[in-house]
């Protein structure tokens, strides 16, 4: 029986290096309309999340929304949206992805205090969907289905 690996890489995906933390979340690097940033990679967010304080560097624009966020202990917290932005996870990239935006400050405040680097935001589900991603935990790595033939 073949390896995953060369049974996804045979089927298009693209292998993904994860970053396991001193809080032992999955760190990714993606490009955000062109910015490189860190990431949590988190199947259990709905959304993919940049904090407030990130707007300008990854060029995003803004619209006010009813949506309240929750999570990582909090709870009824203000969000903006920024509609159609571009993301690229190596060599996976996609258009008009939509992006959560909200206070990330409790985020990075949780891991600095475990010794570990702030994050620029969340990658979630909705990315992890849209690339038909498939978690190795043991290899520490994300693959992500390309549409690009070899």
């Amino acid at each position: 029986m073949a390896s995953l690996k060369k049974l996804l890489l045979r089927k298009r995906y693209i292998k993904i290096p994860l970053v396991l933390t001193a809080t032992n979340h999955l760190e990714i690097v993606a490009r955000i309309n062109g910015v490189k940033g860190r990431f949590i990679l988190d199947t259990g967010a709905s959304n993919t999340c940049i904090g407030f304080n990130k707007i300008d560097l990854f060029k995003l624009t803004s619209e006010e929304t009813d949506i309240k966020a929750a999570g990582a202990g909090a709870t009824n917290m203000e969000t903006l949206i920024s509609p159609k932005n571009q993301i690229q996870i190596g060599d996976w990239k996609k258009k008009k992805i939509k992006i959560v935006l909200f206070d990330l400050v409790h985020v990075n405040e949780a891991l600095t205090a475990h010794n570990a680097l702030p994050v620029d935001g969340i990658i979630g589900a909705d990315v992890l969907k849209k690339a038909k991603a498939v978690i190795d935990y043991g290899k520490n790595c994300v693959y992500l289905k390309s549409k690009h033939p070899k």
